[in-house]
């Protein structure tokens, strides 16, 4: 289907665009932006704690000055005028006149605010915050469907595009041995704003953003949603991460039996090599004439073979998930069974009394664990730990447990977590 044409046909049906709200116009807010507009989805408002960032969004639209308040009915009053809103406030938007929403901070906590109260508010939610959902994705999946409306992450990051694959793959009847993706920035655990700084500058990142990406967080918490949207299983605690290449990928992910790094099939992983910015899936056939025939069309001798996407889009695609919830009434990707959970290993000496700043900050760093071995030793997910504070001293290296810190408990994703952990979602 092409949904650019058919969201246009739905909007003049309906007699106006539909209409967008956008919470975070940092890289990734701005690029969904300025590809919405292209689509034909109306950007009515837009969120940011800097208001500079929300002009210049709209700039990038060339629509001119925006209406720029923190008052419901001056913005709903703009939004119904079609001038550009804009609004530092983000605890506004779930309240105003627009058809979804969309939050793109990358910040758990923002998240879990914006997406709880515009899903009660029975608007669509889609995120560009995966740390949000390997957190709370259970909980907002079950609000959304109690108040009949849609959440989902987000086409574009690499847990979308590789769940994609592996539903092709069960289409087809084959047995996913592995799905996962090629990590392209060097493996620094120990990493933070500060030590990427001149490489955040020149690729014009935020320095925290690039953090995230090098010290692992990103990689690992990509390969939780991905699980918990599939019921994969993960290989061990942090994964192993092997290096491979487009033309390895079945050699590598294969059963160690056979020569490759796994225990068992059905699972997820990474990888570092050429593969990125792609995803892959591993695939397996029980008919020898399907195997022959996907070797007789190239995919390899076999028993193995790799199905690869070899990039994702990020901002550029992430509409997508927008128009699939307006023209067919579904997601592109929620948390079902929780296979996996994020804990976080502390980068740096704790003190007590010591606060924890946020994924890709100086603290910690995310590390994927089997749900069940998380439980068995007491750890805390990464996406709650911002603003603890250790009540003893926390060596470098080390898991943080809920015996380690005192935990805010004021905190909307906190207080979400465990109403989700108290159903058993």
């Amino acid at each position: 289907m092409q949904y650019r044409a058919e969201l246009k046909r739905l909007a003049q049906a309906q007699g106006r665009d539909f209409r967008i709200a956008l919470v975070g116009a940092g890289q990734m807010g701005r690029g969904f932006a300025s590809q919405s507009h292209r689509m034909g989805l109306a950007v009515a408002v837009i969120s940011d704690i800097d208001s500079a960032r929300i002009q210049q969004a709209y700039n990038d639209l060339g629509l001119g000055e925006a209406v720029i308040s923190d008052d419901l009915a001056t913005l709903n009053g703009a939004i119904e005028a079609g001038k550009p809103a804009g609004t530092t406030n983000a605890e506004i938007v779930p309240h105003l006149n627009v058809d979804v929403v969309i939050e793109a901070t990358g910040v758990p906590e923002i998240g879990a605010k914006v997406a709880y109260h515009t899903l009660t508010s029975r608007k669509h939610v889609a995120v560009l915050n995966v740390e949000c959902d390997v957190t709370i994705g259970p909980i907002l999946r079950k609000t959304a469907e109690e108040h009949g409306v849609l959440y989902s992450v987000c086409h574009g990051d690499e847990p979308v595009e590789a769940k994609e694959l592996v539903d092709f793959a069960l289409d087809l009847s084959f047995e996913v041995v592995c799905a996962g993706k090629g990590k392209n920035n060097p493996f620094e655990p120990l990493s933070n704003p500060d030590t990427v700084a001149e490489r955040a500058k020149a690729k014009h990142m935020n320095p925290k953003m690039l953090a995230s990406f090098t010290d692992g967080s990103k990689t690992m918490i990509e390969m939780a949603a991905l699980a918990n949207a599939t019921g994969l299983k993960l290989t061990k605690r942090g994964m192993i991460g092997p290096a491979a290449t487009v033309k390895t990928l079945q050699d590598v992910f294969a059963l160690k039996a056979d020569g490759g790094v796994l225990e068992e099939t059905g699972v997820v992983e990474y990888c570092t090599g050429d593969v990125a910015p792609g995803v892959f899936v591993i695939v397996k056939t029980d008919s020898p004439y399907v195997a022959e025939e996907m070797s007789y069309l190239s995919m390899g001798k076999g028993p193995y073979f790799a199905l690869y996407r070899p990039y994702h889009l990020a901002s550029v695609e992430a509409p997508i998930t927008v128009a699939k919830m307006l023209v067919d009434g579904r997601a592109s990707l929620v948390s079902g069974k929780r296979m996996t959970e994020v804990i976080a290993a502390t980068k740096k000496v704790h003190k007590a009394g010591d606060v924890f700043d946020g994924i890709g900050g100086y603290s910690a760093r995310g590390v994927t664990d089997r749900v069940e071995d998380a439980l068995r030793d007491n750890m805390v997910p990464i996406g709650i730990l911002q603003g603890a504070v250790a009540k003893r001293e926390i060596p470098v290296g080390a898991y943080v447990t809920y015996d380690d810190v005192e935990l805010d408990t004021t905190q909307t994703i906190y207080k979400l977590r465990q109403e989700q952990d108290a159903l058993g979602l």
